[in-house]
């Protein structure tokens, strides 16, 4: 089994922490989306990372579907079984993703046009969703036990890659986000691996 990801991805590191808390065993290779390597292809015709392919070549990508197919494979590992205790994850999961989606946009933002080109108010309009999404995770933090979700993989890899990105421009003010990650590797020690 495979996973093709880029270190600094937030959906990448989303899915492999996950996969190496499962227990699936899953090769992880490098993949640099602006080449189009042929065997990411091969797996996603997106081009796009994370992307996994099993032992028996079936391709899954998106990470809320690697997500959904590790649990599937694990027997429930990642995701509750309680209707609305699932939805609580779900939801969770999708605010960290959304946070992410929007702080990728500024950052291509920037990427890729000259600077004289840059449209700040797009960039501003990104950070105001990013904003409103962390005050709505520090007023709703997420009960942490022993057992992480995917909801709590999906917490940790935003705030590592929002870490990576925007150091020190979203720490103000929220104090249980800036002590998540100290919280979630109590419960998940292998986290420090991933954080290169």
């Amino acid at each position: 089994m495979k996973i093709f990801y880029s270190s600094t991805s937030p959906y990448s590191t989303k899915v492999r922490m996950a996969a190496q808390y499962a227990g699936l065993a899953a090769e992880a290779v490098v993949a640099d989306t602006a080449k189009d390597p042929a065997d990411l292809l091969a797996a996603n015709p997106l081009g796009k990372i994370p992307a996994l392919v099993t032992d028996d070549g079936l391709a899954v990508f998106d990470s809320r579907a690697i997500m959904n197919y590790i649990d599937r494979q694990s027997r429930g590992a990642l995701y509750p079984r309680n209707a609305v205790k699932r939805t609580e994850v779900d939801v969770l999961e999708a605010t960290a993703d959304g946070i992410c989606d929007c702080l990728l946009a500024i950052v291509y933002e920037r990427r890729s046009r000259p600077e004289d080109m840059v449209y700040q108010p797009w960039i501003d309009r990104q950070w105001q969703k990013v904003e409103r999404a962390l005050d709505h995770l520090e007023a709703n933090m997420p009960r942490l036990g022993k057992k992480p979700n995917a909801g709590h993989f999906a917490l940790a890899a935003m705030l590592r890659y929002i870490e990576l990105r925007f150091a020190g421009q979203w720490q103000r003010g929220r104090p249980k986000l800036k002590r998540y990650l100290t919280r979630f590797e109590a419960v998940f020690p292998d986290y420090a691996a991933f954080k290169d």
